[in-house]
């Protein structure tokens, strides 16, 4: 089985930051770096070239695939920052509903800059997902 491309290393994450061309996406990757920082109790590691990762937790699919993932994380993206809150939005309709501007993926929450978005309910749901995500994998 292929393994994945991207796996954590030992890039250092504030030089990612800052080397983050656009002020604004730069200031509020390092406002989501504290936020998730302070959640998960995690220190943040780089995934890749391009990922701020927290936690780790282990998965083993049915087909036997399996590996080593983020409990949360984000990207600083060129369109958007993404978000990976990785237990997925179907259990969270109504702080979804308080969230603000974004748009979804599989696992992945886009905005376009923090200010769209409530920042406490953003807290609610990624304490909620990584709770998630530890009591349903052996963590």
């Amino acid at each position: 089985m292929a393994e994945l491309k991207t796996q954590p290393n030992d890039q250092d994450v504030e030089a990612f930051l800052n080397g983050v061309e656009d002020e604004k996406k730069r200031q509020d990757s390092f406002a989501i770096l504290a936020l998730m920082q302070e959640i998960t109790g995690e220190e943040p590691i780089m995934w890749g070239d391009s990922i701020v990762g927290f936690g780790q937790f282990h998965y083993k699919y049915a087909s036997g695939r399996e590996g080593d993932w983020f409990l949360t994380g984000f990207a600083p993206r060129k369109r958007n920052l993404t978000l990976y809150i990785m237990a997925g939005f179907e259990a969270y309709d109504a702080l979804m509903e308080k969230l603000g501007k974004y748009k979804t993926g599989k696992s992945c929450l886009y905005i376009n800059k923090i200010e769209d978005i409530d920042r406490e309910v953003l807290r609610e749901l990624v304490k909620q997902s990584v709770d998630h995500m530890i009591a349903t994998n052996q963590i």
